[in-house]
C-alpha cells in the first residue's frame, strides 16, 4: 500500500467531515493516531543468527470502545499504510454499530521467505513487544494480509503466557479449537455479498441478468464471488495479481478456485469431479477488468486502482469495494457525478470485523455460536447499516461513501460531546 494512501485517506475526512454536521473538535480527534508503536523485532533465525524486524501497532481512536484491528505480514508494511488502515478502522466500526475503536498492526517482512519455525518466532516475539499495549478491553488484534489463524493462536499462547491466564479474547481469527468463531473464513466477502443483496432488494434484480467483474481473488474476492454465483449473479471476469479472464457466458467459481488451489493461477476452468476442462474465454489484465462494461464491479485487491489515471474509462453501474481504499478520494466526486454508485470499503468489507466481533463476545461469555446463528446476526448487521447509509444517501443528497462516513462521524461525536467539548466548557448554562 502507498504511503499517500494515509494523507489521501485523511484528506477524505476533512473533506467529508467539513459538511457532515458534527462538531470540528470530532473531526481534528480523527486527523491524528491517539498512539503508534514502532518497535524492533528479535528473531532468532534457523541458522542461529538474528534478525530485526521493524513492527507497528496504532491505536488510532478509542471514543467508542477498545482498539480493533488485524495484523499484516508484508515488506512494504509502514508506519503511514498502518495508520490509514486504523482510521479506516475507526470509521468502519462507528458504521456498523460495534462497541469498537480502530486500530492496526504489521510487520515489514517477507513471510515466505521464513521457515515455519521462523514465523512461530517472529510472530511470538510481536506479541512480547506490544504486550502493553493489547489486552480483551484495550486493543483486540485479528489476521490480516498474509497471516491466519495458527499466527493468532500462537500470539495468544504467547500474550497468556507473558499475564499468566487465559486470555482467549485477546486476539480474534482464532482456529475454533481455540476459541474462535465459525463464519470467521467468509466472513469479509459474505459482507460484501449481504450489501449486494439489498441493492438486489432495491432495484428488483434478477440475479441472472446482472454481471459482475471480480478484481482478487484472495479470501474476500473469492467468497463473495461463490456467493453471488451460487444465487446467480453472471461472474463474468476473474483476476489474480498475476492478471485475468473474462467471458460474457460467465465462469464456474468453485471450478476456477479448485483450479487456483492446484496450480496457483486463476484459469478459465470447468471441473466435473477430479476432472477440469478450460473453457472459452478472453485474457484480460488487471486494469482491463477494472473497464469492463458490468453491473457490478468488485475490487477485492490493491488499494488505488481507480484514480483520474482511469475514473474516465470505469463502465460499471455499482462498484463494491472489498479491498481497502481502491477508488482515491480525488475521483470520488467524478463517480458521483456519473451516477456510478459505490458500496465504500468501510460499509462493504465490515463482515470480517462483524464476526470478530461476534467471536470476542463468544470468547467473553464463554458461550460457542452455531454457523446459523453467526450467518443471521451477521445478515441483521450488514442489512441494518446498509439501509442507515443508504437512507442517509438519499435523504441528505450524498453519495454512499460520503454517507457513510457522516454516519460514522456522527456517531462518534455523541460519544466525544458526552465527554465535552469546548462549546460546552464554555457555556454558562448547567
Amino acid at each position: 500500500m502507498s504511503e499517500k494512501i494515509y494523507q489521501d485517506a485523511l484528506s477524505r475526512v476533512r473533506e467529508i467531515g467539513e459538511n457532515a454536521g458534527v462538531n470540528p473538535e470530532v473531526i481534528d480527534s480523527l486527523m491524528q493516531p491517539m498512539r503508534t508503536l514502532t518497535a524492533s523485532l528479535p528473531v532468532r533465525m534457523d541458522d542461529g543468527s538474528t534478525q530485526y524486524f521493524t513492527a507497528y501497532r496504532c491505536r488510532y481512536n478509542n471514543a467508542l470502545g477498545p482498539t480493533k484491528g488485524g495484523i499484516r505480514y508484508h515488506p512494504d508494511v509502514n508506519q503511514p499504510e498502518v495508520q490509514a488502515l486504523a482510521l479506516w478502522m475507526t470509521i468502519k466500526c462507528a458504521i456498523v454499530g460495534l462497541p469498537y475503536g480502530g486500530g492496526k498492526g504489521g510487520v515489514t517482512v517477507d513471510p515466505k521467505q521464513l521457515s515455519r519455525m521462523e514465523l512461530e518466532r517472529l510472530s511470538r516475539s510481536y506479541v512480547r513487544q506490544m504486550a502493553d499495549i493489547i489486552s480483551p478491553d484495550r486493543d483486540i488484534p485479528a489476521p490480516d494480509v498474509y497471516t491466519n489463524e495458527r499466527i493468532m493462536g500462537w500470539m495468544m499462547d504467547e500474550y497468556e503466557h507473558i499475564t499468566r491466564q487465559k486470555a482467549p479474547g485477546v486476539i480474534t481469527g482464532k482456529p475454533i479449537s481455540l476459541g474462535g468463531s465459525l463464519g470467521r473464513d467468509d466472513a469479509t466477502g459474505r459482507g460484501a455479498y449481504l450489501c449486494i443483496l439489498e441493492l438486489e432488494k432495491k432495484h428488483n434484480w434478477k440475479p441472472e441478468n446482472i454481471t459482475v467483474a471480480v478484481q482478487g481473488f484472495g479470501n474476500g474476492g473469492y467468497h463473495a464471488a461463490r456467493l453471488l454465483h451460487e444465487r446467480g449473479y453472471k461472474i463474468v471476469a476473474i483476476s489474480d495479481s498475476r492478471g485475468g479472464i473474462h467471458s460474457d457466458k460467465g465462469f464456474d467459481v468453485p471450478s476456477i478456485y479448485k483450479e487456483k488451489q492446484r496450480t496457483r493461477q486463476v484459469k478459465a476452468v470447468y471441473c466435473t469431479h477430479s476432472v477440469c476442462e478450460q473453457v472459452e474465454h478472453s485474457p484480460i489484465s488487471n486494469e482491463e477488468l477494472l473497464e469492463l462494461d458490468v453491473d457490478i464491479l468488485i475490487p477485492a485487491a490493491l488499494d488505488g486502482v481507480i484514480g483520474k489515471h482511469n475514473v474516465d474509462n470505469i463502465k460499471a453501474n455499482y462498484i463494491v469495494e472489498v479491498a481497502n481504499g481502491p477508488v482515491l478520494s480525488d475521483v470520488d466526486h467524478i463517480l458521483h457525478e456519473r451516477e456510478i454508485h459505490v458500496v465504500p470499503d468501510v460499509l462493504a468489507n465490515a463482515g470480517g470485523v462483524t464476526v470478530s466481533y461476534f467471536e470476542w463476545v463468544q470468547n467473553r461469555s464463554g458461550y460457542a455460536w452455531d454457523l446459523d446463528t453467526v450467518h443471521e446476526r451477521l445478515g441483521k448487521i450488514m442489512g441494518k447499516s446498509f439501509n442507515e447509509v443508504w437512507d442517509l444517501a438519499k435523504s441528505e443528497n450524498r453519495s454512499m461513501r460520503n454517507a457513510a462516513y457522516t454516519l460514522a462521524f456522527r456517531r462518534i461525536g455523541e460519544a466525544v460531546e458526552a465527554h465535552g467539548t469546548r462549546d460546552y466548557f464554555n457555556s454558562s448554562e448547567a
